[in-house]
C-alpha cells in the first residue's frame, strides 16, 4: 500500500510503499491488551517488602510462662499480634513479569502499527532533524503537521537538536527504532515514522 511522505514543513516528499504484512494485519484488541500488560508488568520493580518474624528486631525470649497466667499462650513478642511485630502474608521481593512468546510480541507490534494506519493516525516524514534546538521552533513545526499528541520514531539514531527541541513539549515523545514498542505507540494519538524507521520496522517484523 502506498502512503504519501511529508517533510517537517508539511510539504510533499514523494511516497512510500508499506508492506501489508506489517502495516495491514487485522487489528485484534486482545493481543494489544496482552502486550501492554506484559510491558507494564515487566517494568515493575517488585522491590516492595515487609519484614517477616525472622527479620524483626527483638528478643526471642518467651514473654511469660505457658500456664497459670490467665492469658493466651505466647511464644514471641515478635509475632504479628504484637505492636512492632511481623507482618503476615505481606508483599515480598519478586518479579511481576509474565510470559509472552516472541511470535505474540511480534504480532502485537504489527497490530499496533496497523491500528494507527487503519485509524488514519500514521504519518510518514522524510527525516526527523532540526536546525534549531529551541522548543518554540518545534512547536511551530508540530502545528504545521497538526500534531498535539504524538510519538516520533526517528530511525536508528535520534537527531540531538530534534530531541532537545521536543523534550519540553507535553504529550510528544521521540524514540529510536530499537526503542519502538507497543505501549508507547498506543498511548499517543499520532504515530510519526521517518522513512528510515518505516523500512527498519518492516525489515524487523515482516515474515
Amino acid at each position: 500500500m502506498k502512503l504519501s511522505v511529508k517533510t517537517l514543513d508539511n510539504k510533499d516528499a514523494g511516497s512510500i510503499d508499506l508492506d501489508e504484512s506489517v502495516f495491514g494485519v487485522e487489528v485484534k484488541k486482545d493481543i494489544l491488551h496482552m502486550m501492554v500488560t506484559y510491558q507494564l508488568a515487566k517494568r515493575r520493580a517488585g522491590t516492595h517488602k515487609v519484614k517477616t518474624v525472622s527479620e524483626i528486631s527483638g528478643t526471642g525470649k518467651k514473654p511469660f510462662k505457658q500456664k497459670g497466667t490467665g492469658h493466651a499462650r505466647q511464644g514471641s513478642l515478635r509475632s504479628t499480634q504484637f505492636r512492632g511485630g511481623a507482618t503476615v502474608h505481606g508483599p515480598v521481593v519478586r518479579s511481576h513479569a509474565i510470559d509472552m512468546n516472541k511470535k505474540q510480541r511480534k504480532l502485537a507490534m504489527k497490530t499496533a502499527l496497523s491500528s494507527k494506519l487503519a485509524d488514519k493516525k500514521l504519518l510518514i516524514i522524510d527525516e526527523a532533524t532540526a536546525k534549531s534546538y529551541k522548543t518554540k521552533d518545534m512547536v511551530a513545526v508540530l502545528k504545521k503537521l497538526g500534531i498535539e499528541n504524538g510519538l516520533f520514531i526517528a530511525g536508528k539514531d535520534v537527531d540531538v537538536n530534534f530531541a532537545r527541541a521536543t523534550g519540553n513539549i507535553p504529550c510528544v515523545d521521540v524514540l529510536c527504532t530499537d526503542g519502538a514498542n507497543v505501549y508507547d505507540i498506543l498511548r499517543r494519538d499520532t504515530l510519526v515514522l521517518t522513512k528510515e524507521a518505516a523500512l527498519a520496522l518492516t525489515e524487523r517484523l515482516k515474515g
